[in-house]
């Protein structure tokens, strides 16, 4: 997802030219489906896209750019529509809201952000963070109504994670849209989706950018960091420009050094006091799980790093900074102990899921490497 506190045009929009003129174009002949789903790697900009075709369909003052409909960016439309752009904070004040609620009102109320009336976003909702029955009945109440603001209605759900009787209400909207609504669907994978509902929308599917690209771009909008950092974290970033821009480099350093210190423990030698040290960090409590979490990931990219390295292909490290370093751990993991740590990690993220002590299982991985 990306977010900008500025106006952003389709004009920076970064990559999917051709998917953009597509939908542009069936917008200025007035062909764009009902229901669409955006299908894209988490930051390809799924989220980004669908406010700004919002905006579009809703702008006071529209124009044209490359002979194509754009929005100002400026009116009272546009404005209310963008303040849903934010979409992390959005949902965390209206998850706030909820808490203060009466226990039985708590029940009973779902999380939808609305900052124009006539544009309806429906994140999931937690703690299950699923599309609830609720949530899709609310969009069924307000759908068949014109718009009061605008010239279109808009909805769009930002996960395909849809609970069972959720996906059989949308499906029944889908069967007979409004001609003056459309519905769009965020998917990282939309064969979560049911089948009925993808035959029933139109898939445009947002490509990952090439690694020049979002080097380009973080070189634009972040300038402090240097070249070598905009590499590492476009490699990171798997060619999703809203992942890069938002990307914490330096919760992820803070991560891998501690990955590279179990790693090592594990291939170099008995000697445990550096590993005690990392592992005694990671304690309980909901900041922790947030951190063990992102331990693991950063595990599992280094442990496929020094596959790419053991299997002669360099060119696919994503850690490209610190490649010497992988190398050299690469010499003491062949293929057999890389696949053993996977398993072992796997078991690390189960035990987790039950509670168990974290610096206590971060230990026991480490050290069941050396006898694996």
């Amino acid at each position: 997802m990306l977010t900008a506190a500025f106006f952003m045009p389709f004009s920076d929009f970064h990559g999917n030219s051709e998917i953009l003129h597509r939908m542009r174009d069936m917008l200025a002949r007035k062909r764009l489906p009902h229901a669409v789903i955006l299908a894209g790697p988490h930051g390809s900009g799924k989220y980004t896209l669908a406010l700004m075709l919002a905006k579009t369909m809703n702008c006071l003052a529209p124009t044209v750019t490359d002979g194509l409909p754009d929005f100002c960016g400026q009116c009272s439309n546009c404005t209310r529509i963008a303040q849903s752009e934010d979409l992390v904070s959005r949902c965390s004040e209206a998850v706030e809201t909820r808490e203060h609620l009466r226990e039985t009102d708590k029940k009973e109320t779902r999380i939808l952000i609305q900052t124009h009336p006539d544009v309806l976003v429906i994140p999931p909702d937690p703690p299950q963070m699923m599309i609830k029955v609720d949530q899709v009945r609310h969009v069924i109440e307000s759908i068949y109504f014109r718009p009061g603001e605008g010239r279109e209605r808009v909805y769009i759900f930002t996960a395909s994670a849809f609970m069972k009787e959720a996906a059989n209400s949308l499906l029944k909207v889908l069967e007979e849209p409004p001609e003056f609504a459309t519905i769009f669907l965020l998917a990282e994978n939309p064969g979560e989706l049911l089948p009925t509902i993808r035959s029933r929308s139109m898939t445009f599917c947002l490509g990952a950018l090439a690694i020049e690209e979002i080097e380009a771009h973080l070189a634009k909008h972040l300038p402090e960091w240097t070249a070598k950092q905009r590499l590492l974290v476009a490699r990171l970033s798997e060619g999703a420009v809203g992942r890069a821009i938002t990307f914490d480099l330096a919760g992820y350093i803070a991560a891998r050094s501690n990955a590279l210190t179990i790693l090592a423990s594990a291939l170099r030698g008995n000697d445990h006091t550096q590993l005690f040290k990392v592992t005694e960090t990671y304690r309980p409590g909901a900041d922790g799980r947030e951190k063990i979490e992102e331990l693991l990931r950063t595990i599992y990219s280094l442990l496929q790093d020094i596959l790419f390295l053991n299997s002669g292909t360099p060119d696919l490290v994503r850690n490209s900074d610190i490649q010497g370093e992988l190398k050299r751990l690469s010499e003491s993991a062949d293929f057999a102990w890389v696949a053993f740590a996977a398993d072992r990690l796997s078991e690390v993220e189960r035990g987790l899921r039950r509670n168990l002590l974290r610096s206590l299982s971060l230990d026991a991985f480490a050290t069941a490497l050396e006898r694996g």
